[in-house]
């Protein structure tokens, strides 16, 4: 399967995948905001969702380019189980944007982890976004490969960006 995802199918056939990872998830995004997601006729945030997936035993890693916002934050300081168990990382060169669910299945486009983006936005505010969303081994084991090699710090040593790095993954 490879199927082309455009603007509130972001939501609908993405994002909707997350609640029923069994194993791992794999999150990278250049930006991550308080991002909201349906929950009956309301809504919580998305951190809800990851800190439940951590609470079922669920491997979540989380690669970004900066420190998310105050409302974020705020929203981040709500669950203790994300402060200890959700795998962080930060690199300002990051700017794919991709999530691998249980090593089978990967997005992989231009969504940031926002509301605009990924999110619940309504058509008239939700940004213009395209991607794929694929079980082909091939495209999930690159998207996974790149992924992997950032967040072991496999670019770290001779990277030219340092002095933007506030939390490097290598010394």
């Amino acid at each position: 399967m490879i199927t082309y995802i455009a603007d509130i199918a972001h939501y609908n056939e993405v994002l909707a995948r997350v609640a029923s990872v069994k194993h791992s998830l794999v999150i990278g995004t250049a930006d991550i905001k308080d991002l909201y997601v349906k929950v009956g006729s309301g809504s919580e945030p998305f951190l809800s969702l990851l800190n439940t997936l951590i609470k079922r035993g669920v491997e979540v890693r989380l690669l970004h380019a900066k420190e998310p916002g105050p409302n974020f934050q705020a929203d981040f300081d709500q669950y203790p189980v994300l402060i200890k168990k959700l795998q962080r990382r930060l690199c300002p060169r990051v700017h794919f944007k991709m999530l691998i669910f249980d090593c089978e299945v990967a997005y992989i486009g231009s969504a940031n982890l926002t509301g605009a983006g990924i999110g619940m936005k309504s058509d008239g505010k939700r940004n213009f976004e395209a991607g794929i969303l694929t079980d082909d081994l091939a495209l999930v084991d690159a998207a996974a490969a790149q992924f992997n090699a950032v967040w072991s710090g496999e670019y770290c040593k001779d990277c030219k960006r340092k002095a933007y790095c506030g939390d490097r993954i290598k010394r």
